[in-house]
């Protein structure tokens, strides 16, 4: 067993570029759609012509939500089960945490929150489920840098993201900067 695993960590870790989407059975592919395109902001794109099976393709922020009907889904005892931040969840960097928590309270939805600290760096979380139970975490995560813990695993910024060698706030100011200058007309 051991001799896999060395040989397994002798190779180079494989191209990635970035995450491309999150797959999730369903058990009502429409009222999944509603829930991801109203709460989270998700559209619906076209997928695949050659599927011969139900579900559909969201997209947004960067990333794919695939949703795939699974009508075993409706034998699963789909009780509101606890929000619990440890269980499996999808996060999404927010902009805003407490208009978050207003928003979902106004839509009538069940959710907790949490706060990270580290080093006097604070990270507001609200969790939530979505129709199915799966959890849902959106955060403020930029708030506490990402530091690699090993010099050997160099982190690589995210795909198609500008890399000016400096922290998010001025990345933030530069593309802001920029896209201005675009729309600037004499």
């Amino acid at each position: 067993m051991n001799m896999e695993i060395e040989e397994v960590m002798s190779y180079q870790a494989l191209p990635l570029l970035s995450l491309n989407h999150v797959s999730l059975l369903v058990k009502d592919v429409w009222n999944s759609v509603r829930f991801y395109e109203d709460v989270l902001g998700f559209c619906l794109v076209k997928r695949p012509s050659s599927f011969n099976f139900h579900g559909a393709w969201l997209y947004n922020y960067g990333i794919g939500i695939h949703l795939l009907e699974n009508k075993a889904m409706e034998d699963i005892n789909h009780e509101p089960r606890p929000i619990n931040p440890k269980d499996n969840h999808i996060s999404f960097q927010c902009s805003d945490v407490d208009l978050v928590k207003r928003r979902l309270k106004e839509m009538g939805m069940r959710f907790v929150t949490a706060i990270v600290e580290e080093e006097g760096i604070k990270v507001d979380q609200v969790f939530f489920h979505d129709p199915d139970g799966y959890m849902i975490e959106m955060c403020n995560c930029e708030n506490i840098p990402i530091v690699a813990i090993s010099s050997s695993c160099p982190l690589k910024p995210k795909f198609g993201t500008p890399n000016y060698s400096c922290g998010f706030m001025e990345t933030l100011m530069m593309e802001n900067l920029s896209m201005y200058m675009l729309n600037f007309s004499f």
